[in-house]
């Protein structure tokens, strides 16, 4: 038996919610409902698709290799059954990225333009440091720096080149002193910094010499935030995104430290998978960002 679309929709979901209850509110059905018509799919298809415990629900790998191949002609659906009565050449849906916290700085001076200038396009944005498979869980598109970036996805520069800056509040450059070289810091308290990744490494280049190291510190975060703050209390020296930390130095809470040995790197990316008819908002996101940057329309794209 072939799988209705609005099943296979509804799988989506689940996987998208990783959960029965917020994918069940979102169709209009109970919990109980939406969880039986996900087994009736299974019996269908004599195939597990997701798993489930008390605690979460998350696809199984059969279940992961159909959302990835559905998860285009979803999209696709969705713009088509958005555009009903609308003008043909406005850009209509709904766009979800994927983006790391990091990615805030680029994109969220974008939001507004964008959704002013496209009223017909709905956006979720979901900031995750964990590296998610953009088509497997649902987006549209993901945001990645140009070292996590798949070779297989097309890629668009989201804003200009971005700046670490180590900082330390006064109070601890009065008691540990203003080094004038990395190598000192190996030994001074910092403040690390831990994404899913792993711990954080502070990296430093001036003319050519490049010195690369893991920081010591009897305190270690998640949270950038939590990290400046707990700078500003002189727990340690912080490397984070120089805009982060703009309106702390600004107002003297902080200080740069080794300045020089901080040049620009590229931003963000936003990626995508190829495919020859994007959605209509993925689309004009991205004719949106070149525009910006005023590229031609052919330039801009990695693989």
């Amino acid at each position: 038996m072939t799988p209705s679309l609005d099943d296979l929709a509804l799988l989506s979901a689940v996987a998208r919610h990783r959960g029965f209850r917020k994918a069940a509110a979102e169709a209009g059905l109970s919990p109980s409902g939406l969880s039986e018509r996900i087994r009736a799919l299974e019996d269908a298809l004599a195939v597990r698709l997701l798993n489930r415990t008390t605690r979460s629900v998350s696809p199984t790998e059969a279940g992961e290799a159909l959302l990835a191949r559905i998860a285009p002609a979803l999209a696709d659906i969705e713009g088509a059954v958005a555009a009903v009565g609308l003008a043909a050449d406005a850009p209509v849906g709904r766009l979800r990225i994927n983006a790391p916290d990091a990615a805030e700085i680029a994109l969220g001076p974008l939001l507004g333009p964008f959704m002013a200038a496209h009223p017909g396009v709905s956006m979720e944005v979901v900031f995750d440091n964990a590296f998610t498979e953009v088509v497997a869980d649902g987006f549209d598109a993901g945001v990645r720096y140009g070292e996590a970036l798949a070779k297989d996805m097309i890629a668009v520069p989201l804003g200009g080149p971005e700046r670490f800056v180590l900082v330390a509040a006064p109070s601890l450059i009065d008691r540990v002193g203003l080094p004038s070289h990395p190598d000192p810091l190996r030994t001074l308290p910092a403040i690390r910094l831990r994404l899913p990744g792993g711990l954080i490494a502070w990296e430093f280049e001036k003319a050519g010499e490049v010195i690369r190291f893991q920081p010591q510190g009897r305190l270690t975060v998640t949270s950038a935030d939590l990290g400046l703050h707990a700078a500003r209390d002189g727990l340690g020296f912080f490397a984070t995104f120089e805009a982060w930390a703009r309106d702390d130095l600004a107002a003297g809470r902080l200080v740069a430290v080794l300045d020089d040995w901080q040049p620009p790197f590229d931003g963000p990316f936003l990626y995508y998978p190829s495919r020859r008819h994007p959605p209509p908002a993925l689309k004009a996101f991205v004719d949106f960002l070149r525009a910006r940057r005023r590229e031609p329309a052919g330039s801009g794209d990695a693989s």
